[in-house]
């Protein structure tokens, strides 16, 4: 019978070639897809993110574990999608206007695929405007504004208040080293967190996922 807790182990080292193997003899033995992907992969992605918040694993490790659940999703998504199994939520991401920035931004987009998510990334310097058509483009229940410096924070301001003005129904989340939770209550996001795992757990209380 298939060993979905080696696949999550194998995961969490990052040994994606293996990880993928696993999967496909797991699909080949009937193991439901939606079953290896959440006991396997996501399990695997749970532990690491744990591990991350807890400084026990550092971001190249999180960097190669996310690498080996994108190669093993690939594999499993047919399967997933045969079997009508849907995303937990979409996410629009983005580093905001005149930052260009992503390391922080990237590693969180890892993590919410990793957790289950469809993830919409525009990338860096991303104009307000682009943000409210993406949300409502892709019907996202969340987004995800990134700034790593002081000067570019206010544009997360812009988003908001766009966003909120446009009617979208959206939750929004902010993050990136000077922000802060009262940042987060000032411009009236819905939430903030200090690391891209701690969004992920932010993200699906906030989409009910």
């Amino acid at each position: 019978m298939a060993d979905l807790q080696e696949i999550s182990e194998l995961l969490q080292k990052g040994r994606a070639k293996e990880t993928v193997d696993k999967v496909r003899a797991a699909l080949d033995e009937g193991v439901p897809a939606e079953t290896i992907l959440n006991d396997g992969l996501l399990a695997g992605m749970a532990v690491i993110g744990e591990k991350f918040k807890k400084n026990e694993v550092y971001v190249p490790e999180v960097l190669i574990a996310a690498r080996a659940m994108n190669q093993a999703t690939e594999t499993l998504a047919p399967a997933l999608a045969e079997a009508g199994v849907q995303p937990k939520g979409k996410l629009v991401l983005g580093t905001v206007k005149g930052d260009l920035h992503d390391i922080g931004k990237n590693l969180v987009g890892m993590m919410f695929k990793g957790g289950g998510f469809e993830v919409v990334d525009l990338g860096i310097d991303v104009a307000t405007e682009k943000f409210v058509e993406a949300v409502q483009e892709h019907d996202a229940k969340l987004l995800g504004l990134s700034a790593l410096l002081t000067t570019t924070m206010p544009g997360m301001k812009d988003v908001v208040a766009a966003v909120r003005a446009a009617g979208a129904d959206c939750k929004i989340l902010i993050g990136g080293a000077p922000v802060t939770q009262a940042y987060a209550d000032e411009i009236g996001a819905d939430g903030y967190a200090p690391d891209a795992a701690s969004a992920v757990d932010l993200g699906r209380e906030l989409a009910g996922a």
